[in-house]
């Protein structure tokens, strides 16, 4: 049970699609098995009690990030933390991004939804090693997730590593994975005032990608707009804007995730 959200990790389920070898990079990481980190029930306490447990919640998280981002650094890996609501267009992103960058480095993906095996078939079909993780009640991913399954994904080095988390403004931000940045994705059928809405998502991400601008002249989306709010809760935020459909503005994002890689 996650005491910052309420919903529950307890029945999240790792699916791959790839055999792990022998040797993985699973053997070498200390990886947590589902059971220990589930939490105790929690009800209302006027003493502040909830709130205690929702910091030894978060910091266990936190712990558990900074051993995969030890892992992550060992062998020189990338990885970035997609965040979105549904629909933005995350996937598809993806699978242009796959395509597009074959050959360039090792990609993966970590694909997470609350159940079905929809977006791990599209990544694996565009060409990339990927593991579903099914939340079941569960709004997000956590560090505990992501370190079971390098144990199914087994990345290569000096690959890049895209997590896409689940559909949600919200709880995904507070959850470090161990990333090197989160990425916030939002698509212009969403309204420009998201980041008001939202500002904690914004105010974690390092780069917000304005998806679907092919369709700006059919929606009421002001995209100057929606970056000044932006940059009003986190100044430093980077920001491209793109169509994954129609191929629009990509160079923008492939040469940020180059970037990140130096």
């Amino acid at each position: 049970m996650c005491t910052t959200c309420g919903c529950g990790s307890e029945d999240a389920v790792v699916t791959g699609f790839e055999a792990v070898p022998e040797e993985g990079p699973g053997q070498a990481h200390h990886h947590h098995h589902h059971g220990e980190e589930a939490a105790p029930h929690v009800h209302a306490d006027p003493t502040g009690r909830t709130i205690v447990l929702e910091q030894a919640i978060l910091a266990k998280n936190d712990a558990l990030a900074d051993q995969n981002r030890s892992w992550f650094r060992d062998r020189g890996m990338l990885v970035i933390n997609l965040m979105s609501s549904p629909g933005s267009g995350k996937t598809t992103l993806l699978e242009r991004t796959i395509r597009d960058l074959a050959g360039e480095f090792p990609l993966a993906v970590v694909e997470g939804d609350q159940e079905t095996l929809l977006d791990a078939n599209r990544i694996r079909a565009a060409g990339a090693r990927v593991v579903q993780i099914n939340t079941g009640s569960g709004c997000h991913l956590d560090a505990g997730m992501v370190s079971r399954s390098l144990e199914v994904l087994a990345p290569e080095e000096r690959s890049v590593l895209l997590i896409e988390n689940v559909g949600n403004l919200v709880c995904p931000a507070l959850f470090d994975l161990g990333e090197r940045a989160k990425v916030v994705i939002m698509s212009v059928t969403e309204g420009h005032d998201k980041p008001l809405k939202y500002p904690q998502m914004f105010r974690a991400g390092e780069l917000m990608v304005i998806n679907k601008v092919d369709l700006v002249p059919y929606v009421n989306f002001d995209v100057e707009q929606c970056i000044t709010y932006a940059r009003q809760i986190n100044p430093k935020l980077e920001v491209v804007t793109v169509s994954a459909t129609r191929g629009d503005g990509l160079d923008g994002w492939y040469d940020w995730l180059r970037a990140q890689r130096l």
